[in-house]
């Protein structure tokens, strides 16, 4: 331990010679460069001086202190130039940690990814955004190590010298699919070598997918429209010529007629009905409905569909009130659209199950209202399961229809069970029939209302 404390001490002792021996030279170099610098104004003192003595007979004595001084004063006063660096350097680094400070602040202000780099691609800044869109990104680390997209790092590379912003769209595969849109903006007024680089990230996953969906909605619309629109016109040019007087052609026309103008209408009540959904998809329901009540509607208003089929339509209870917060007709419309399907899919003739129970608690979740809708049909292959809630998305779009199907029942299902924040499980089988399960989660309950006195 002695040893440990006794040889710090000396080699701080052998030190201060050596840094006060460098401090002496710094400050004769210091000294020399000063007298250098204004070595001109000496000599021309120097020889001022001499001519005073010589000509107007000057002390010499006087004269040599007079010039002593002089060189003193030269030795001793700051050099301007050196002072004007220093502090020109002072108030550019000043200057750029007030802009690099400012910067910040506004990049932590904007709602999307912004990440702030130095010319060699390292990261100064990145907001809260960025930090959660790239889980390792750090300060300091090099932006390749979340970004390694070429056309985005050769556009980091020529920010500097191109001294204009670029927009770069690239797309990532893991750990999910994403497309984005970086915008890369050298901080810089002219072509400053050492501006910083701000790098504004936008995705455009979301907007894509909508777009994509809004053409594929418009697409199948427009087909689903078109065909009975076509029929209706052809029929009707039929009636108007050669099967004008022809009272049987007649009949069988306006027979088909009538189911294409129905076909129009379910359609267009489905579009209707989906787009309204849509509009309230953001507001839950606020309403108290008993589900037990949803389903004695239910069997009530399909009943003469399950006898006109030749099927049987079963519809269970729950034992004691099951209380959800929803939207009465909008909670009947899911089971009809399902019990609906089941009857136009399933097996003629076969048994629709609606069965109610309610599942165990999760944790602190209370247990969830389950009801399943249990058909006797074909049932259906595992690669068209993901796929059974897309809009006008159909196994066999013939027999759809014939049936007198949409292709937007189960579409209707998911965006209502999304409102009331449900969810819909699909289980199937070929050849073993298929499940459709609501899940809902039960109200809370709440205080009661006190009376008024007017009550």
């Amino acid at each position: 331990m002695i040893d440990r404390v006794e040889r710090p001490a000396s080699l701080l002792a052998a030190s201060l010679p050596a840094r006060a021996g460098a401090a002496v030279l710094r400050g004769l170099h210091e000294l020399a460069a000063r007298l250098g610098s204004s070595l001109w104004l000496i000599v021309a003192v120097a020889v001022i001086m001499a001519s005073l003595v010589v000509v107007a007979h000057l002390s010499l004595p006087f004269a040599i202190a007079a010039f002593l001084g002089f060189v003193a004063s030269v030795a001793l006063l700051p050099r301007q130039e050196i002072d004007d660096a220093e502090g020109n350097e002072l108030a550019r680094l000043t200057s750029s940690a007030r802009s690099s400070s400012r910067m910040r602040v506004i990049a932590e202000a904007l709602p999307d990814p912004a990440i702030l780099l130095n010319t060699a691609g390292q990261v100064l800044y990145c907001n809260a955004p960025a930090r959660g869109l790239f889980a390792s990104l750090r300060e300091g680390s090099h932006i390749s190590s979340v970004i390694r997209t070429p056309e985005f790092l050769d556009a980091v590379s020529a920010a500097p010298s191109r001294g204009r912003a670029v927009t770069v769209t690239y797309a990532e595969r893991v750990p999910v699919g994403r497309r984005m849109a970086a915008t890369v903006a050298p901080l810089t007024r002219g072509s400053e070598p050492d501006s910083d680089i701000l790098v504004l990230l936008r995705d455009l996953t979301e907007v894509e997918r909508i777009n994509q969906m809004r053409a594929d909605f418009i697409a199948n619309a427009s087909h689903e429209l078109r065909t009975p629109l076509a029929s209706l016109r052809g029929f009707i040019e039929t009636l108007q010529g050669t099967a004008k007087d022809d009272p049987k052609a007649r009949e069988r026309f306006l027979a088909i007629m009538a189911e294409q103008a129905s076909r129009m209408t379910r359609l267009i009540d489905a579009l209707l009905s989906l787009s309204r959904v849509e509009m309230n998809a953001h507001v839950p329901p606020s309403g108290r409905v008993d589900l037990n009540d949803v389903l004695d509607h239910v069997r009530d208003t399909l009943e003469p569909l399950a006898r006109d089929s030749g099927g049987r339509l079963h519809v269970g209870r729950f034992p004691r009130p099951a209380i959800v917060r929803a939207d009465r007709d909008e909670l009947v419309q899911v089971f009809q659209n399902l019990v609906q399907n089941a009857f136009r899919y399933g097996v003629k003739g076969g048994q629709i199950r609606l069965e109610p129970r309610q599942a165990p608690p999760v944790g602190r979740q209370l247990g969830r209202y389950a009801i399943s809708v249990i058909d006797q049909g074909p049932g259906i292959a595992p690669e068209h399961l993901p796929r059974l809630t897309e809009r006008f998305y159909r196994i066999d779009v013939t027999a759809s229809r014939e049936n007198g199907g949409t292709g937007l029942g189960l579409a209707i299902v998911k965006h209502i069970l999304n409102r009331h924040r449900g969810e819909l499980a699909i289980a199937s089988q070929p050849g073993k029939g298929s499940t459709f399960t609501v899940l809902l989660d039960p109200a809370r309950e709440t205080l009661p209302v006190k009376a008024t006195a007017a009550e």
